[in-house]
C-alpha cells in the first residue's frame, strides 16, 4: 500500500503542474491592462509603469510564470494588493469556512445518497423505490443556486425560521449552535444535486451486487435480509460507489463558489469572485491552485480507500 500511495502522489505532480500552467495562461490572456484596471482613476502613465514593475508584469510571460511557480514551491504565494496581506494567509483563513460548508455537504450527500440507493435497490419497483427515484430526479434537475434562493425565500423570508445569510450572527452568537443555525440552508442546497447522483449510482451498484450468486446463496442459507444487504451487498458495492464520492467531492467543492455567493458565506469561493472583479491576479491564481491541489489530494485518498476495499486495484 505504501508503494501504491507513493505512485499516486508522483502521478499527481504533472496534474498540478498542468493546473498551474492553465491558471496562469487564463489570467495572462484576460483582455486589458491589469495595472490600469487596478489603479482606476489613478492610472497615470507613471503609476501604471510603477505597478507593472512591482507586480512583475513588465517581464516576459514565461519568466513571470517560472518566478511565480518558484515562489509557490517555497510557500510564497505572493501578496494580495486589494487586501494588503499575504495571499496564503487569506486563502487559509477563507478555506476553513469553505471546508466547513463543503465538508458538511459532502457528509450529507454521502450518507443520504448511499442510504437512499440501498433502500431503493432493496425495495426495487416498490413504493419506496419509486418515491426515492422521483425525489432524486427532482434533486438532480434543480440547480443548487436556484434551490438556495428558493430556500431563502421560503425559510428565511416567509417563515423566518432560518437566517438569510452569513456564517454567524452579526450581533452575538459566534458559537457552535449559531454556526449550525446558519449552515443548514447552504449545506442542504449544496448537497442536493450530489445526493441525487450518489443515490442513483448507489442503486445501480447495489442491484448489480444483489444479482450475484453468493447473495442468492446467503439468502438460501437463511442469513437475515438486513445482514445480506448491509453486511455483504453494500460492502461489495462500495468498491463502485467510492469513486463516485470522489467525483462528487469535486462537485461540492466547486459548487461552493456560487452557494457562498448566494448565502454570503465567507469562504474561498466568495474570495475568488471578489478577487476576479478586482483583478487581483495573485489571489486568483493562488486560490485556484490551492483548491485544485486539495481536490487532487482528496482523489488520491479516495483511490487509497478503494484499494483497501479491493486489493486488485493496486496491481
Amino acid at each position: 500500500m505504501g508503494a501504491y500511495i507513493v505512485k499516486r502522489l508522483i502521478s499527481a505532480i504533472p496534474v498540478l503542474f498542468g493546473i498551474t500552467v492553465i491558471v496562469f495562461l487564463i489570467m495572462a490572456m484576460i483582455p486589458g491592462d491589469p495595472a490600469t484596471a487596478i489603479l482606476g482613476s489613478y492610472a497615470t502613465p507613471e503609476n501604471v509603469e510603477k505597478l507593472n514593475r512591482d507586480l512583475g508584469l513588465d517581464k516576459p510571460m514565461v519568466q513571470r510564470y517560472f518566478i511565480w511557480l518558484g515562489n509557490m514551491l517555497t510557500g510564497d504565494f505572493g501578496r494580495s494588493f486589494s487586501l494588503n496581506r499575504p495571499v496564503l494567509d487569506e486563502i487559509l483563513e477563507r478555506f476553513s469556512a469553505t471546508l466547513i460548508l463543503a465538508g458538511v455537504s459532502f457528509v450529507l450527500c454521502s450518507l443520504l445518497g448511499i442510504l437512499a440507493g440501498v433502500v431503493s435497490a432493496a425495495r426495487q419497483y416498490g413504493f419506496a423505490d419509486k418515491a426515492i427515484t422521483f425525489t432524486v430526479l427532482i434533486g438532480i434537475s434543480v440547480p443548487s443556486f436556484f434551490l438556495g434562493m428558493m430556500m431563502i425565500l421560503l425559510f428565511a423570508v416567509k417563515l423566518r425560521w432560518l437566517p438569510v445569510s452569513g456564517m454567524y450572527a452579526i450581533y452575538g452568537g459566534g458559537d457552535l449552535p449559531d454556526l449550525i443555525y446558519h449552515l443548514i440552508m447552504p449545506a442542504l442546497a449544496l448537497a442536493a444535486v450530489a445526493t441525487g447522483v450518489v443515490a442513483r449510482l448507489s442503486r445501480s451498484a447495489m442491484l448489480e451486487v444483489l444479482r450475484q450468486d453468493y447473495i442468492r446463496t446467503a439468502r438460501a442459507k437463511g442469513v437475515p435480509e438486513g445482514r445480506v444487504i448491509y453486511g455483504h451487498a453494500l460492502r461489495a458495492a462500495m468498491v463502485s460507489i467510492i469513486p463516485v464520492l470522489g467525483i462528487q467531492a469535486g462537485f461540492v467543492l466547486s459548487g461552493a463558489v456560487y452557494i457562498e455567493m448566494v448565502f454570503q458565506w465567507p469562504g474561498i469561493g466568495r474570495m475568488l469572485v471578489d478577487a476576479i472583479l478586482k483583478r487581483d491576479i495573485l489571489l486568483v491564481q493562488g486560490g485556484v491552485v490551492f483548491v485544485a491541489g486539495c481536490y487532487v489530494l482528496f482523489n488520491i485518498a479516495v483511490d487509497v480507500a478503494q484499494g483497501l476495499l479491493d486489493p486488485r486495484i493496486k496491481t
